[in-house]
C-alpha cells in the first residue's frame, strides 16, 4: 500500500485508502516487550493469521521497564507500523513491505500499571507473549505491593496472573497460555519456576498457586529471525518509498522459524501453520541447540570484536577480510561441540553465513550488544566448557571475543541508565542489567586509577557467580588467557590485536 501524502502513519491515514485494513478485533494477547524483534516476529505472525481470519485478535504491548517515549509514539500511530522484509530466500530476492495492524495499543508498566492490570480482567484475553532479553527470565528478590509493578518480568507476570485469578475467583477457564520468546533454554519451565518462587516469597494463597499450575500453560519456545529494526541511516529513503512517515519502521529478513513445545489446545488457539508460518510443534531441543550455537553464538562472538575494530554491521564484518577470518575461526571452534549430524550442522552454518551477508540488512553490532553479558553466558560459555572437555584446551577465538566483550563494557561515563563507551572518539551506549553495569563501572574505575591490575579486574569479573552461574576462575587457564587479550586490546587497539591473533 502506498499512500503518498507524507503524513504520519495512523488509522485515519490508511482508512483514507482502504477502510477494511484496520479491523476492530478483541485484545487476545498481552505482550511484555516492545522491541523491534517482537514487531518483526510475533506481531507479524499474528497479523498474518488475522488477515486470513484464523486468529482474530489484537495485541496490547507493554513496555516493562523504562519510561522512554516508545509507548506514546506507538499510540500516536494507533499501534500501526510498517514491516519491510528483505533478503534472499530460495535463491530469489525478496523485497516487500506491509503495514502491520495487529497491535491495538501500548502501555507503560511503570506509570500505567493500573491499565496493565485492567487487561488481566478481560474475558477475551488468552495469551501472554514476552521478549525481555535473556536476562528477563531470572529470579530477582523483590517486594510485592498490590497496585504497584514489581521490577522483574516474572514478578510482573505473577502479579498480573494474581489479579486475573482474583478478578475471576479462580475460574478454571480463565487461565492463560504463556509463550516466552526469550532465548533461554527451557524458557517456559524456568519462567514457571520463578513464578512459583514469587508466589512463595509473597505468601500468596495456595489456591492461586494451584490455579497457576492447573489452568495456565507455560510453553517452551525457540525463535529465529534476524530483525534489524529501525533503519535510522536510510529513513528518508524509506519515507519517500512508502509515502508516509513511520517512527516504527521495522526491517527483518524473510527467513523465520518458530519452534513451540505445546499441546493440541495451544495449536488450535494459535494456528500458525495454517497461516503459512514456519512453525515446528513438539520437542524444540534439536532446533535450539543448532540455532543458539551457530546463529546467536557467532553474533555474540563478532559484535564487540567487529565494532571495536571499526565496523558497524554484521555485513561489514563478513566483508572485512580480517574480521571474516576471525569469525570463520570461531565457527571452527563452535561446530565440533554442537550436537547434531555433521551434514545438518554444516548446512545450517552455510545458511547462517548467507544470512549474515544479506545485502539489504543493516544489523548493527551495537544492537547485538544489548544485554550481551547474559547472551555470552547462554550462547558461548557452554562452548568453552565443551571445547575444553573435548579438545583439552581453550577455544582461542571465543576467549578473544570474551576479552573484547569485557573491553566493550569499559565506560567513559554514566548517562541515565546506561554506561557510555568510546570507540576512537565515537560514543556508544552500553545497556545491561543495573547490577552488571555497576560492577563494570566500579571495576574499570579501579583499573583507571591503578587500584587494580587488569588481571585483578578479570579475576573479579569472572568470579561473579550471580552473573555467570559459576566461578569462571576455576576454568583452566581462562584468567590468564582473557587477561592477555584484554591487555593486548588496551595496548594496541582492536584492529591490530585481531591482526596479531590471526598470525
Amino acid at each position: 500500500m502506498q499512500i503518498l501524502n507524507n503524513s504520519l502513519l495512523n488509522n485515519e491515514l490508511i482508512q483514507e485508502v482502504n477502510d477494511s485494513v484496520v479491523k476492530d478485533l478483541p485484545e487476545k494477547v498481552i505482550q511484555f516487550g516492545q522491541g523491534n524483534f517482537m514487531r518483526g516476529y510475533i506481531d507479524w505472525m499474528i497479523d498474518e493469521m488475522n488477515k486470513q481470519g484464523l486468529f482474530n485478535g489484537k495485541v496490547v504491548v507493554v513496555q516493562p521497564r523504562s519510561q522512554g517515549p516508545t509507548i506514546p509514539l506507538l499510540n500516536e500511530q494507533d499501534g500501526l507500523y510498517t514491516l519491510i522484509l528483505r533478503g534472499i530466500q530460495q535463491n530469489s530476492v525478496v523485497d516487500k513491505h506491509e503495514i502491520i495492524t495487529s497491535i491495538s495499543r501500548g502501555l507503560n508498566a511503570i506509570n500505567e500499571w493500573d491499565e496493565v492490570l485492567k487487561v488481566a480482567e478481560s474475558e477475551e484475553l488468552e495469551f501472554v507473549f514476552s521478549n525481555t532479553t535473556e536476562a528477563g527470565i531470572a529470579y530477582v528478590k523483590e517486594d510485592f505491593n498490590i497496585g504497584e509493578p514489581p521490577s522483574s518480568y516474572p514478578g510482573k507476570l505473577t502479579a498480573f496472573l494474581y489479579h486475573r485469578f482474583s478478578t475471576f475467583n479462580g475460574s478454571d477457564n480463565k487461565g492463560l497460555i504463556i509463550v516466552p520468546c526469550e532465548l533461554v533454554e527451557d524458557n517456559g519451565q524456568k519462567l514457571m519456576e520463578i513464578v512459583r518462587q514469587k508466589i512463595a516469597d509473597w505468601k500468596l494463597p495456595s489456591e492461586f498457586a494451584e490455579w497457576v499450575e492447573k489452568h495456565n500453560y507455560f510453553c517452551h519456545t525457540l525463535v529465529d529471525r534476524i530483525v534489524t529494526g529501525f533503519p535510522k541511516d536510510d529513513l528518508e529513503y524509506f519515507h519517500q518509498l512508502l509515502g508516509y512517515k513511520d517512527n516504527f519502521l521495522t526491517i527483518g529478513e524473510p527467513y523465520h522459524l518458530f519452534a513451540i513445545d505445546a499441546d493440541e489446545i495451544v495449536r488450535e488457539k494459535l494456528p500458525l501453520d495454517k497461516a503459512g508460518i514456519n512453525v515446528k510443534w513438539g520437542d524444540i531441543t534439536p532446533y535450539r541447540e543448532i540455532k543458539v550455537r551457530l546463529l546467536n553464538g557467532p553474533h555474540t562472538l563478532m559484535f564487540a570484536v567487529g565494532y571495536l575494530a571499526g565496523v558497524d554491521t554484521v555485513q561489514e564484518v563478513m566483508q572485512d577480510e580480517e574480521l571474516l577470518a576471525f569469525v570463520e575461526r570461531g565457527f571452527t571452534e563452535i561446530l565440533p561441540v554442537v550436537d547434531g549430524s555433521e551434514e545438518e550442522k554444516n548446512e545450517f552454518a552455510k545458511n547462517v553465513k548467507e544470512r549474515f551477508l544479506n545485502p539489504f540488512t543493516k544489523h548493527y553490532l551495537t544492537d547485538i550488544g544489548l544485554n550481551s553479558i547474559n547472551k555470552f553466558k547462554t550462547r558461548l560459555l557452554p562452548v568453552i566448557h565443551r571445547y575444553l572437555e573435548q579438545q583439552g584446551s581453550l577455544p582461542s577465538g571465543i576467549c578473544f571475543s570474551f576479552a573484547a566483550l569485557l573491553h566493550y563494557y569499559r565506560p567513559i561515563r554514566v548517562e541515565e541508565q546506561y554506561l557510555i563507551g568510546n570507540r576512537d572518539g565515537q560514543e556508544y551506549k552500553i545497556q545491561e542489567d543495573e547490577k552488571v553495569l555497576k560492577l563494570f563501572l566500579q571495576e574499570w574505575e579501579k583499573v583507571a586509577h591503578h587500584q587494580k591490575t587488569v588481571r585483578d579486574f578479570v579475576v573479579t569479573i569472572l568470579a561473579e557467580e550471580e552473573i555467570w552461574g559459576e566461578d569462571l576462575n576455576k576454568i583452566q587457564d581462562l584468567v590468564e588467557t582473557i587477561t592477555f587479550y584484554v591487555q593486548e586490546i588496551m595496548a594496541n587497539g582492536m584492529r591490530m590485536t585481531v591482526r596479531n591473533y590471526l598470525k
